[in-house]
């Protein structure tokens, strides 16, 4: 489960109602969002606050909006073949890692190329020099969020004898997000949670194909556990139909307390420099030129 994009660069260069999207008054109720103020996401894209979000490039950079992940979704192989990889120069020790590997990259969704020409100065960044305002200087389009990056190889993929699924909403998680108290914590909270179990549901009815030749089957039900301070527990069997109901009784108590949850979703649309870039990325792509490769040479 992906975290939610909702400050992703993709959205920051596009337009809403006319503005820019960070600039709208919409875009400027997330920028200022916080965990004890979290209403704006809520009404706007509930899953950036189960899945974590981060305002990494707006005012003041990695200091921007910043929510933690409520909802964690892990696979644990068990039963990995290792092998010895090559002895440390400075200890001699062998270190034991995977017998398999994997390639891990980037890939842009609009295909930005490194060789497009973006300026970037004290009025942000445009394709002309001029329009990027005072002390404009050329730089790569992943200055800009765009971009891909370049592949590595690590040694992490494997075969495993099974696995083992876990997933955690965390209720200490949701007490730390407030929607302005009381009956509406309480509220936007249940909403939060019941989101949460309706997605792990309908992942479940779906099925895992985590990539290519890696489907999961899952051996059998299991119920959900509700895990109390004390570490006592109980068991909890949750159907989809018992979590779609559960999620609906859910919305209509955030709109009964006052909020406003969309009924359509928000549409952007982008901003003419963000389809300059794509559109000479493409034209330079179709050219044989441009590309991470030649970059390099």
């Amino acid at each position: 489960m992906p975290a939610c994009p909702v400050y992703d660069a993709i959205l920051r260069d596009s337009l809403f109602e006319g503005q820019p999207f960070m600039k709208s008054p919409l875009g400027l109720r997330l920028a200022e969002a916080k965990p004890g103020d979290a209403t704006s996401l809520l009404e706007s894209s509930p899953t950036a606050l189960l899945f974590g979000a981060w305002h990494s490039t707006g005012e003041g950079g990695g200091l921007g909006a910043k929510f933690p992940r409520c909802l964690v979704s892990e696979i644990v192989a068990v039963n990995v073949p290792v092998e010895d990889g090559a002895p440390d120069p400075r200890t001699g020790l062998i270190e034991v890692q995977t017998a398999g590997r994997r390639t891990g990259s980037r890939i842009d969704p609009l295909g930005v190329l490194r060789r497009v020409e973006v300026f970037k100065g004290a009025d942000g960044w445009d394709v002309d020099k001029g329009r990027a305002g005072k002390g404009a200087k050329a730089v790569r389009p992943s200055e800009i969020n765009h971009g891909n990056i370049a592949p590595s190889v690590q040694p992490l993929g494997i075969t495993c004898d099974h696995a083992e699924h876990v997933a955690v909403i965390s209720f200490a998680g949701l007490r730390r997000l407030g929607f302005g108290g009381g009956e509406k914590d309480a509220a936007a909270r249940a909403f939060l949670a019941a989101l949460g179990l309706v997605a792990l549901v309908e992942q479940d009815s779906r099925g895992y194909s985590l990539r290519s030749r890696c489907d999961l089957v899952c051996d059998g039900a299991a119920p959900f556990e509700l895990v109390h301070p004390d570490g006592a527990v109980d068991r909890v069997n949750l159907d989809r139909d018992a979590a779609r109901t559960l999620y609906a009784e859910a919305r209509a108590a955030v709109a009964t307390a006052g909020f406003s949850l969309p009924a359509d979703p928000i549409r952007l649309t982008p901003q003419p420099k963000l389809v300059e870039i794509v559109r000479r990325s493409q034209a330079l792509a179709l050219e044989g030129e441009g590309g991470e490769a030649e970059e390099q040479t």
